[in-house]
């Protein structure tokens, strides 16, 4: 299966990400996967990891359902951004030695 991110529309209340999705032995089917404005303005998400985030929902979605999904339009919720967010989140440097209060 490929999958391939076409581009993205900003619509009043929402941003729409479009992806092309080829399988095997099937035609090309288009999938829209859209995040809230307001996510991006609370800092919840990042433009420029919008793709990635719509790309990995869209991959959940069709490894459930892989040959013949019931819906070609998903929205990305809170959990799913938070979730993202943890996952990237630096992790703490760990020293060789604990670090020692003065």
């Amino acid at each position: 299966m490929i999958v391939k991110y076409v581009g993205f529309a900003a619509k009043a209340q929402f941003r729409e990400y479009t992806f092309v999705v080829r399988g095997e032995t099937s035609d090309p089917l288009e999938y829209t996967m859209s995040i809230a404005n307001e996510a991006f303005v609370s800092h919840r998400a990042r433009y420029q990891d919008a793709p990635d985030i719509c790309s990995l929902r869209l991959h959940r979605e069709l490894a459930l359902i892989p040959n013949d999904p019931p819906t070609t339009y998903f929205c990305v919720t809170d959990a799913e951004l938070a979730e993202y967010n943890e996952a990237r989140k630096p992790k703490k440097p760990r020293g060789f030695f604990p670090h020692r209060a003065e």
